[in-house]
This record gives structure tokens, sequence and C-alpha cells, in this order.
């Protein structure tokens, strides 16, 4: 794809938590090279648009439905969603389920274009200009951000595909199309070279741009802590049964190694776990909340205030404010079990039968068998479970009162990190070297939530596994992470929920079976390529199970 007469607009944002303000990103279009050339906003416009690239999962590729229906977190209310597609055999290259491969070699394409066209500029004609020494140092850090979020970019590809075409210079479609398949080993390493060569150039922290008198809002960046933690989660999954058949142990060292670099370099910035653990997903307030502040490494914020995600996740049944609600991603039995009995974490991810839920609801939930959100309504939860986790419980979908609010995608948060660190641990059978046990790394995150430190003993790679479920649920880390354990067979076939009934004033539950799920395990551990990419490309060969 070349530059001259293409335009852009950016038309979504994201943030860096680390400081207190949007991005302020503004539209714009150029017709031609040149005209990119000439001023330092056009420049960071660009960059702008290859951060609109970035992920998130608010129910935005699959009509409503999270990629945690397609997994044990979770099930679709509403049938003949495109997500059922991953487990009732409709799966093919025809029918590839999304449009990652499209989107994140668009934003390698931009990175490329702009790191061969564009870096190294001057802007000679604005040197006299009282703020040229500030924007210049802003510019300058524009080459290390496009190569962090190209990396990034190949993460999601390697971890979804397998080995893909490695293209790390601009070079017209039909060049670009006839590039064979790289290794995920070469993928993995190209994401470990980037990230090792700019974590000490990227700039650390936004915060201190504040301070510069620059004519725009520069707060939704990545630093290095950005870079930091793709490297480690790369690591991670490069480590890992799916990519790592032969346990070869210096891939877990490694990752050990990078996990820890990173929880290291948070402790040296004062970040820790937020006390709140709700906070930590509320998109009206994390990006500017203190607690939340020193936990969420880089998030992805979507710039436009909707209320769609809300609408596709209240609970059916309810009136005024709160019409409307379509049931969506109903938590499962199978995620409920893993919580322990006084876990903070449940109540803050999952609304139950009795659960005042949300804001709008003028009464107690009633999930139970003709309860007003129960079935055999249209669309109620067929688990017996409403989802609270990403939903704003404030939003009013319906009436005078309907309001709207900015959704935040939490891309990298630290707990994370020490439950990656302690797999890697788990999984190495040298551990000499690493002063922090995986029993210490796990309790960390336990603290948090209310519960009993475990043992070393205790401390298994089962319950390590235990922990990233309740932990991370619905921040879209399951799906991946049992395929990259090769677990699928395990977690991903039988599906469970609570059918609760009512007799005067009593209840009696029931645990029932809601789905059997397909599950293959020679191919659904990665994605099959898109049958139009395979046909327009002259060397791609599509994934083992997919022909």
């Amino acid at each position: 794809m070349k530059l001259k007469y293409c335009f852009l607009t950016a038309i979504t944002a994201c943030i860096l938590t680390s400081c207190s303000e949007q991005m302020d990103y503004k539209e714009f279009k150029y017709d031609d090279a040149e005209y990119m050339k000439v001023k330092f906003e056009r420049a960071g416009g660009f960059i702008t648009t290859i951060y609109s690239k970035l992920d998130y999962d608010f129910g935005n590729n699959y009509s409503g439905a999270m990629l945690s229906s397609a997994t044990d977190e979770s099930v679709y209310s509403q049938s003949g969603n495109a997500i059922e597609s991953f487990y009732n055999g409709a799966w093919s290259p025809a029918n590839a389920n999304g449009s990652l491969w499209k989107t994140c070699y668009e934003g390698i394409s931009y990175a490329n274009m702009f790191l061969d066209e564009f870096n190294g500029l001057t802007f000679d004609d604005y040197k006299l200009d009282i703020n040229y020494r500030e924007e210049m140092h802003q510019y300058n850090n524009f080459q290390y951000e496009a190569r962090f979020l190209r990396a990034y970019f190949y993460f999601l590809l390697v971890r979804q595909y397998g080995g893909v075409p490695l293209k790390t210079t601009d070079m017209p479609a039909q060049e670009a199309n006839n590039l064979p398949r790289a290794t995920a080993d070469e993928i993995f390493k190209f994401i470990d070279d980037e990230c090792v060569a700019i974590k000490d150039t990227i700039i650390k922290d936004y915060a201190n741009l504040d301070k510069m008198a620059l004519s725009i809002t520069e707060t939704g960046r990545a630093n290095n802590l950005a870079v930091l933690a793709l490297r480690a989660r790369a690591a991670l999954y490069h480590a890992s049964p799916l990519f790592n058949p032969n346990n070869d142990q210096s891939l877990w060292k490694a990752a050990a190694q990078a996990n820890l670099e990173l929880i290291n370099a948070c402790k040296s910035r004062q970040f820790t776990l937020s006390s709140d653990y709700a906070g930590l997903f509320q998109g009206q307030t994390n990006w500017k909340d203190a607690k939340a502040l020193k936990e969420i490494i880089f998030a992805r914020r979507v710039l436009s205030a909707s209320n769609s995600f809300e609408k596709y996740n209240f609970p059916v049944g309810m009136s005024g404010a709160g019409a409307g609600g379509q049931g969506g991603n109903c938590p499962t039995q199978n995620l409920v079990e893993a919580y322990e009995d006084g876990d903070i974490r449940l109540a803050a991810t999952v609304a139950k039968n009795g659960d005042s839920w949300p804001n709008a609801n003028t009464q107690p939930l009633e999930t139970f068998i003709g309860g007003v959100n129960g079935l055999p309504s249209v669309n109620a939860t067929p688990t017996g479970y409403y989802l609270k986790k990403y939903v704003d419980g404030t939003t009013q979908i319906a009436g005078n009162g309907e309001n709207s609010f900015y959704h935040v995608w939490v891309t990298f948060r630290l707990a994370e990190f020490y439950l990656n660190y302690a797999e890697c641990l788990l999984n190495l059978n040298d551990k000499s070297g690493f002063t922090m046990t995986a029993a210490q790394a796990i309790n960390t995150v336990r603290k948090r939530a209310g519960l009993a430190d475990l043992t070393d003993a205790e401390a298994t790679l089962d319950a390590c596994k235990k922990e990233r479920f309740v932990e991370l649920a619905f921040e879209g880390h399951r799906f991946f992470d049992v395929r990259r354990w090769k677990d699928g067979e395990k977690y991903f076939k039988t599906i469970y929920g609570l059918e609760i009934t009512k007799s005067g004033d009593d209840f009696s539950s029931n645990k029932k079976v809601v789905q059997n799920r397909q599950w293959d395990e020679s191919k659904m551990n990665l994605f099959p390529i898109p049958q139009s990419e395979i046909l327009k490309a002259g060397n791609l060969e599509q994934n083992p199970g997919w022909k």
C-alpha cells in the first residue's frame, strides 16, 4: 500500500493510564507524502491512526458477543449469534471468525510506512517556533511507538495464527502478498528483539510532557512499561505448550525473567495492585483514578461515548430506564465455581439472583425460572447469571435519562504479570536465581481478593490456572490461555449453568448442562487463515487441519 492519494481519519483513542487525561485525537487527512512532511501535528496524526488499530472486545466483533462466550466463561443469551461458529462446526477458512488478520496488517503497514518514509524529519520551517524543541522531542519518540505497535500487532497475529508473513518494510501489495509464512519462533524472536531495542529509548513517563508548552494533549501513548509488558506476555506464550511442544526450558526461563523485569520496573515506579478491583474496569473513572493508575500499565480507550455494551449485557425484563437489556454474555457455573468463599472478585464480576443490579433496576434480580429476569423470557440468562465486569451499572439505556459513557479496555495490568511469572516458574525445573517464589507471586494477587495465602505445596500449576480464570475473567485471556495450554478438551466442551426455582419464599437450585460444544484438538488451537487471504497470496499456506 502506497501513501499517495489515500485518506485517513483518526476515529478512536487509546490511553496510557499512568497519565490522567484523555489523549486528544484530531481528525485529519492528507493527499500525499509531502503533506505529511510539513507539519509535526500531521506526523502525530499518522501515529494516531496506527493506535486506532489496537484491539478491544466490547461485543464489537460479534454483534454483542464477547470472545468469553466462546469459552467456559460465559454463554451468549441470544441464539444464532456468530460466536457460536467457534463451537458448532461452522468455523472454517471461509467463515474465519473476525477481521484481525486484515486489521493487524493494516497497522503493520502504517507502522512500516512511517518508519520508512516519515522518520528522521526536521520540520525546518518551524525551527523558530517557541515549542520546536518540545515538539521534536515528542516526534523523535514516534519511531519507538511505531515499533511497539508493530510488534504488538505481530503478537496478536502469532497467538491467533501461529507463524505469519513477516513484513518489516513498506512494500507494494503484490510483493507483500507473495511473502511466505515465517515460523512462530521467528515471529516471537522479532517481537522480543524489537522490545529489547526500544525499551530503554522510548519515553518512560508522558506525564513529564505536561510541563512542556505543547498545544496538544499527549496522554495516550505507549511508554517503556508497555514495551516491557508486551515482551513479558509474548515470552510466556512462546514458552507455552502450543508453541513449545518440546518444553524447551530456556524459553520458560526467559519468560520468567521478562515478567520479573516488568514487575521490578513497575515497583520502581511505585505501581501496585489497586485496592478497588471493580474500579479497574470502569471507563468513566479508571483513566484518572489514582488507585487504578497504579495497576493499569496500558489501556485502549474507545473515544465515542456509548451505551451499546450495557444494552447488550443488561438483564432482560427490566423496566423504565433499564428497559431494553438484551441479556448478553452470561457468566457460567464453570466460572462461578472457580471462585473461593470470600473472594471479592465474584461480586465485581457476576450478578446473581437477588442482587440489586444495575442501578436502573427497581427490584432485585429474579433469575429463577419464571422470574422477571429469568427463563422462559426471550434472551434471558441461560446460566442463571448476568455480567457485571466492564458493564457500567450507572448507565440508563432508555427513557428521558438515557446516557452514555466512555469504555476503556485494559490491555496490560500488573496483576497479570504476577500470574505470568508464577506460571513460568511452575514450569521451570531449575528455579535458581529467582528469589520470588510462585506462591509469593500468586499470593500477591490473592491478597487483594481477600483470600488466604497458598503454601508452596498448594501453589501448583492447576492453582495458577484457576487464579488466572477468576482474576482475568472477561479480559480476553481465557480464549487464548486454554489454547496455549492445549487444554481445550478439558475446559471448553461442557458448559454449565444454575437452574433456580422458587416455591413460595424458598429457592432451590440445580447445576445443569447448558451447552455441549465441539472441540477438535487437531486444529482449533489456532484460527484458520481467511480463505480470501489464501487466494490472493502466492506462498501462504493454510494452518493444519483447516485445509
